[in-house]
């Protein structure tokens, strides 16, 4: 039995393909100065040879009506490819290094792989999957290696494979996919993005999988339970039909809540909210049966780029959503980068802490021009739908005053150019940090809204860097300082009479919502595929009997005392996972 990631949940079963990519056996010797100008030559035949592939593998998912995500992927690597930067290092790397064209373009890209391995950012290290696709493509061709052709696969089949590129997967059959298996990748890889768009049962990150299995061994793959059975007995198979089974009936049921609140069996409501980052994913609000955007990522506008988005690029990107969704609110974080987010337009020094030093309002400080262009956007998209405004690591009352000053300022001035928008548009902060929360009575009194992120509150309150292998056991959202910090912001907030929201990963937590509701939490904000699994504990709730719990469970001293009373409640009421 093997374990990895699941990025795609699903139980299937069949024989499977282990897929070996060819090794490329790089070519390190010199080359003499005469032959410069033929591997110039041949380097740029083979640059536009593979624009041309990519191009071509574009327009056959244009055919197949894909998601303009999938779309977008390899619209990123012909700039990667048809950069000038690139293609000048490649050309200097033959010329005055006199390596062979083969070599040139692998040590180039190696070099840029490297930058990125050290960058703390996990969206930006997720762009090495995409160097190393066009550094395969560019050197296959070159060589005159056959590139893997996965649209050969004739029959439906588990594919197990080392690592993918976003090109292998989209060119395949996919019909013919019906499970895969990776040993590399993560959650936010772009495979992982669009096996979770075909709906693929997925598994990354196992490591050895192409080691322990062969081509052709029966193969059960169950990402749901992260488990991955090479040839089962007949007793296994029959268990994980069960699970099988059992899961399509809650997938249906789930299914069936759409249109349904969110309400206690006493008939207390609440919202749940969908987090996402850009308008690709406001599909899955729609089949999820969200409330509303509880939180719009804007920093994945202004990332993988070499200058930020324009006032126009902004306001089209937010009057879509807010036409869209309207009149559903949509929450509109402002630009949250630093920490582990990183643009290469904004000069951030290296830091030792960056999750303590510059990042969000405070890189805004010093780049203040794409804070006020920003929030020109959002103002003039108010005009086409329920926008409202949050801003994130705020730590004192001075910051809330100076931002709300900078609004008014943006106001006046969109005034005087005669741009229709909303004046009395609502801003609200996100509470991250131990010392927002310890003054959010003091706060609330300035905003219209909260919303609470846990995922950097539980790392401050901790002192646990939640990227931290090595001390993610430390890690807990659910420890009794976390909670009590939660909790004495929905009650600061509530005697102001301001409603409070929750966008960290807890609020998705299905263990963790019988704490949430019982704390009087207002709205629910989470990935849309989260929504009807939340809204199924919450429907079957009493409102008050949480209440009670969790005056009990913030009076226990540990974690584990708080998970040993939740389980018992579950237990005791029959609600299972």
């Amino acid at each position: 039995m093997i374990k990895g990631i699941p990025v795609s949940p699903g139980i299937i079963s069949g024989n499977c393909v282990v897929l070996k990519k060819e090794k490329i056996a790089i070519n390190y010797k010199k080359i003499s100065k005469c032959q410069v100008r033929d591997e110039i030559n041949v380097f740029s035949y083979n640059k536009k040879k593979s624009v041309d592939q990519i191009k071509s593998i574009k327009n056959f998912l244009k055919k197949k009506k894909v998601d303009k995500e999938k779309i977008e992927i390899f619209e990123g690597h012909i700039m990667l490819i048809e950069d000038e930067e690139f293609e000048r290092d490649v050309i200097s790397c033959i010329q005055d290094e006199y390596y062979r064209s083969s070599t040139a373009v692998a040590k180039v890209i190696d070099r840029q792989i490297s930058i990125l391995r050290n960058v703390k950012d996990e969206y930006l290290k997720n762009r090495i999957i995409d160097f190393k696709d066009i550094r395969e493509r560019i050197v296959k061709n070159i060589m005159k290696i056959p590139i893997i052709d996965l649209s050969t696969i004739s029959k439906k089949i588990i594919l197990i494979a080392e690592d993918l590129s976003p090109s292998d997967i989209v060119q395949s059959k996919t019909e013919k996919i019906i499970g895969l298996i990776m040993d590399k990748g993560n959650l936010n890889s772009h495979v992982s993005i669009i096996a979770k768009s075909l709906d693929i049962p997925t598994i990354v990150g196992t490591k050895h999988a192409t080691k322990l299995i062969e081509t052709n061994d029966h193969i059960i793959l169950d990402s749901i339970n992260n488990r991955i059975y090479r040839n089962p007995s007949q007793e296994k198979i029959e268990e994980v039909n069960k699970i099988k089974i059992n899961h399509a009936i809650w997938k249906k049921e789930l299914k069936k809540l759409k249109h349904f609140p969110a309400i206690t069996l006493d008939n207390h409501k609440f919202s749940l909210q969908s987090n996402i980052r850009d308008n690709t994913e406001i599909n899955l609000i729609e089949k999820s049966g969200s409330e509303g955007i509880g939180l719009y990522r804007t920093e994945f506008l202004f990332m993988n780029r070499s200058n930020p988005p324009t006032e126009e690029e902004q306001f089209q990107t937010y009057k879509e959503v807010a036409e869209i969704m309207n009149p559903r609110p949509v929450i509109i974080r402002t630009i949250d980068i630093g920490g582990d987010k990183f643009v290469p337009y904004i000069n951030i020094p290296k830091e030792e802490n960056p999750f303590l030093g510059l990042r969000a309002i405070r890189i805004i400080k010093n780049k203040e021009d794409i804070m006020l262009t920003q929030l020109r956007a959002i103002l003039r998209a108010t005009h086409f739908g329920n926008l409202k405004i949050m801003f994130p690591m705020v730590i004192s009352l001075e910051e809330i005053l100076h931002l709300k000053s900078q609004l008014s300022f943006i106001k006046n001035q969109l005034s005087r150019k005669n741009y229709i928008f909303r004046e009395d548009i609502e801003i609200g902060i996100m509470i991250e940090t131990p010392s927002a929360a310890i003054i959010s009575r003091e706060l609330a009194k300035e905003v219209d809204f909260f919303s609470i992120g846990t995922n950097d509150l539980t790392q401050y309150t901790l002192a646990v860097d939640r990227g931290n292998q090595s001390i993610s056991y430390l890690y807990d959202p659910i420890s009794p300082s976390v909670l009590r910090l939660i909790k004495k912001v929905i009650e600061n907030a509530h005697q102001e009479g301001k409603e409070v929201s929750m966008c960290g990963e807890l609020a998705s937590d299905e263990f963790a919502t019988i704490i949430l509701v019982g704390m009087e939490l207002d709205k629910f904000s989470m990935n849309s595929v989260s929504i009807p699994k939340i809204k199924k504990q919450i429907r079957r709730l009493r409102f008050q009997e949480a209440k009670e719990i969790t005056e009990k469970i913030l009076r226990l001293p540990s974690s584990k005392e708080i998970r040993n009373e939740i389980e018992r409640f579950h237990k005791e009421n029959d609600i299972h996972f």
